[in-house]
């Protein structure tokens, strides 16, 4: 496999002493990992660093990815309020350097792949929460990244919309050649939620956030219907569910 990213005894420091690490982590393309942990334990720190965001106090942070190929998708949608759909999910291909004409074709590509090519005209107040997340998704979507990072996206959600999207994630994830599929790296509190998308789940200490666990998920990928019912699903949310606890605790 490609490797696309990698913290090597990554710290971060701030002001009030440090949040994270030091930090072994590797993402590979076409690979998903989950990453959980308490409130403060420097997951959504380590998003930032692998996305080039900010630097390491310590260690070292590589990025093979080039410029423009790594796209984030951020708790909330932080969509343009005045800009329909179509100009929300084309913005980062025009920022980029993409014609207008090109930009916005494949934009429409993108809302039509996570289900929203009839919404393509609506301003985001026109825009359900889990429609409004779609369209984060999709414009992040559009870039056709190598390295896909995901902060909570769906945290404010109902759990029958997490759970299309959850699903539309893995649909989208496949739907590329697979050589062309990107490295993913998600972060959420909700261990089942961990368990259901990644491949494997890397359990965080409380700040400074270490690496507790790691809990490789079998499974195919999409998951088939009743996967949550399944020996595998539960075995590893227990594994994933225990390592936490102990990382609390410890």
């Amino acid at each position: 496999m490609t490797r696309l990213a990698a913290l090597e005894q990554a710290e971060v420091v701030y002001g009030r002493g440090p949040v994270l690490g030091p930090i072994d982590l590797v993402v590979e393309a076409g690979t998903i990992t989950a990453l959980v942990g308490p409130s403060g334990s420097g997951k959504s720190t380590a998003l930032r660093l692998l996305a080039g965001l900010e630097p390491p106090s310590g260690g070292r942070v590589t990025r093979v990815v080039e410029r423009g190929a790594t796209a984030m998708v951020f708790q909330a949608p932080t969509l343009m309020p005045w800009a329909d759909a179509l100009t929300n999910a084309a913005l980062p291909l025009e920022l980029s350097g993409v014609p207008r004409e090109a930009a916005r074709a494949r934009a429409a590509a993108a809302l039509d792949r996570v289900g929203l090519a009839d919404a393509a005209a609506k301003r985001p107040a026109q825009l359900s929460g889990g429609m409004a997340m779609r369209v984060s998704v999709a414009r992040a979507l559009a870039t056709e990244p190598r390295l896909l990072l995901l902060d909570e996206p769906f945290s404010a959600l109902d759990t029958p919309t997490r759970r299309r999207l959850l699903d539309d994630v893995h649909h989208l994830w496949s739907g590329a050649s697979t050589g062309a599929r990107p490295g993913v790296v998600f972060v959420t509190h909700d261990v089942d939620e961990a368990v259901y998308l990644a491949d494997q789940v890397v359990v965080l200490s409380p700040g400074p956030g270490r690496v507790a666990a790691v809990i490789p998920v079998g499974g195919a990928t999409p998951r088939p219907s009743g996967f949550r019912a399944s020996p595998a699903f539960h075995e590893a949310v227990d594994r994933a569910g225990a390592a936490l606890i102990g990382a609390m605790s410890a």
